[in-house]
């Protein structure tokens, strides 16, 4: 009886392990024959042994037990369509006479027809241990093979990047077998369909579309075979490959790419020149060309994913998490955050632009249970409507015009994390009925699929708008406002928490000091009541470019009010208290008197001017300009 383990939930999701085993043990250590790496699952926790016709599992004394349908066991025989949970992974039991619930792609148990040469691995003589060379033919031709393997292997072994590894092995297949296209063909792990397409012509190198037979490349794919077919139009072991008609084929070779009994991909070859057909010996060179390239692809996949992720995280880290200032008002903030961060519920948080609703969302997730997980931010504003859809639940591919491939949304990559909506405002009444679809029912569907997908993320959400107000003109959804707003916050706007201006500002002047290698000794205290008397309309935000601003353009240890911008000054000047106002506005005449008896010294030269001065030229005339003396 032959038996399987299909991983439902877990980092073995989508995968189908086999039970060939007597004995297959279950645990976090990697000694076991399926290792979780998961701290809920014990060292070893549970086994399943096959006696005879019957395969049973029993828990070793596992910390978290392990359960099946639901009920915790110790002994249990198991029966096809069991579910087996083990700390956050369910795997379902399957056994011979379970109903197939493969797709239309994978191959059909037929027959090939006359013309097709099937391949096994364990056949392929350029795979064999060469514990006994004699085996091999002592030909001209199995030299020139092992040579081209020898190079290939070189060749491939020395690049890391994905695409010039695909450019460099259809270069060199080209070099060894006759083929007028050839193409490689990869999946992702636990996939069963093809999402990445790399193939080539022989006349014209640039990339182009491959047209394959579907039923060869499956064939290939699933029974893990190499296939030479030189009749394809004709062979009526392979009925659905109409694509071989319209091309008029006239020969082709599949080979699958392997890694460790893994089959990541398939070398795909063909011709339409008559005169040309492929022989058993491209057959075994091609299969163990395959054998070498699997582990260079899949590493070079391994690699593309641990920079993409080492870049996401280097960029969380860049990314200012931490909110300052310690005013009541900033308090406030940091106790909700810490109340909601153990739950899972939506979060929304309310205030104008630039009050750091994205920081409380980060640190939401940060001190949350799914801290370990992504957290994938995107703004509903800055994309249309129809990306919107594609950017949130993904598509597959041919859905619309462009999706060559199918693709993961933001909810899909975030499973077991938090997305952040921001400005969710902003969302057509369409994406509102279909966010709420996904709130209500925590499932959904890929555009232009029909594939139930099951959600595990939190939603945190954030608004510039009143969105009570946006509810009574009927311009947001009334019951996707009550499914947001479950737990909220309003930030506070900066000019309702002045006390915490001077620690931002000077916070921000130090780090675009460090930034533009200028030593910043801090910020002077003319200039700090200028900052504290100011509203700041554009509020933490407009206070971070002010401070950049004035670190660029300043010239002294320590940021003065005339290195601020013009309208905190101008503020500053007529909201102040008497006495300021006026002391001020006295430095401001003697630095106009004193640069308008430079200028006419220097006779109108403005460089000499700034050297009578002991200033910098460019500073000087920033001066003039923010004194306003370039008409006096």
């Amino acid at each position: 009886m032959r038996a399987e383990l299909e991983a439902l939930a877990g980092p073995l999701k989508g995968s189908v392990l086999p039970l060939a085993d007597d004995l297959i043990s279950i645990g976090r250590e990697p000694g076991n024959a399926i290792a979780l790496f998961d701290p809920a699952v014990s060292r070893r926790h549970c086994q399943i042994e096959r006696q005879g016709e019957q395969f049973k599992l029993t828990d070793l004394e596992s910390r978290n037990n392990t359960l099946v349908n639901g009920i915790p066991v110790d002994v249990r025989v198991l029966q096809p369509g069991d579910e087996i949970k083990v700390g956050a992974s369910i795997f379902r039991f399957l056994a011979d006479g379970r109903e197939d619930t493969s797709t239309s792609l994978r191959m059909r148990d037929e027959p090939a027809g006359a013309s097709t040469v099937v391949l096994r691995k364990e056949d392929a003589l350029y795979l064999k241990t060469p514990s006994k060379p004699d085996r091999l033919p002592a030909t001209t031709r199995t030299v020139r093979d092992l040579n081209a393997l020898l190079r290939i292997s070189r060749a491939i072994g020395s690049i890391r990047e994905l695409q010039p590894l695909v450019d460099q092995l259809l270069e060199s297949i080209f070099e060894v077998v006759p083929a007028d296209r050839a193409a490689i063909l990869l999946v992702e792990d636990g996939a069963s369909e093809i999402t990445s397409v790399f193939g080539r012509e022989r006349r014209n190198r640039s990339a182009e579309p491959v047209e394959a037979s579907r039923t060869i490349v499956n064939q290939a794919m699933a029974d893990g075979v190499a296939i030479l077919n030189n009749d394809p139009a004709s062979d009526t072991g392979f009925p659905e490959s109409q694509s071989v008609v319209l091309r008029k084929i006239s020969s082709v070779l599949a080979a699958p790419l392997d890694v460790f009994d893994r089959v990541i991909g398939v070398i795909y070859l063909d011709s339409s020149d008559p005169r040309t057909h492929f022989d058993e010996g491209h057959l075994q060179l091609l299969t163990a060309i395959g054998g070498a390239a699997g582990i260079a692809l899949d590493n070079a996949k391994r690699l593309m994913w641990l920079e993409s992720e080492n870049r996401r995280l280097q960029a969380e880290i860049n990314v200012e998490h931490d909110m300052v200032g310690d005013g009541p008002r900033m308090r406030e903030v940091y106790q909700f955050i810490h109340r909601v961060s153990a739950s899972d519920s939506t979060a929304l948080v309310c205030g104008e632009s630039g009050t750091g609703k994205e920081l409380v969302a980060r640190a939401i997730h940060r001190n949350s249970p799914r801290a370990g997980k992504p957290f994938m931010a995107i703004n509903c504003a800055a994309i249309t409507e129809t990306l919107l859809e594609s950017e949130l639940f993904g598509h597959e591919k041919g859905a619309f015009t462009g999706a060559l491939g199918q693709k993961k949304g933001k909810f899909e990559a975030a499973e077991g994390g938090t997305v952040f909506l921001d400005e969710i405002g902003e969302l057509a009444p369409a994406m509102q009925a279909k966010l709420l679809r996904v709130l209500q029912e925590r499932e959904f569907e890929r555009v232009g699929g029909t594939r139930t997908i099951k959600l595990n993320v939190r939603i945190v959400a954030a608004t510039n708008r009143d969105l009570e107000d946006e509810v009574r003109k009927a311009r947001f959804r009334q019951d996707l406002y009550y499914r947001l707003n479950v737990v909220s916050i309003r930030m506070p706007a900066l000019r309702e928490r002045r006390d915490d201006i001077t620690a931002l500002a000077s916070h921000f002047a130090a780090r675009y000091g460090e930034m533009a290698k200028r030593k910043i000794a801090g910020i002077s205290p003319a200039a700090r009541s200028c900052l504290t008397r100011y509203d700041w309309p554009g509020n933490v935000r407009e206070l971070e470019n002010a401070i950049e601003r004035a670190v660029v353009l300043g010239s002294s240890e320590l940021i003065l009010p005339e290195d601020l911008p013009e309208n905190v000054l101008e503020n500053a000047s007529s909201s102040g208290e008497t006495a300021i106002a006026a002391f001020h506005d006295g430095v401001r005449q003697a630095k106009k008197r004193l640069i308008q008896s430079a200028i006419e010294q220097a006779a109108g030269n403005y460089t000499e001017a700034a050297r009578l001065l002991g200033l910098h030229p460019n500073y000087l005339h920033r001066l003039i300009r923010n004194l306003q003396l370039r008409k006096e």
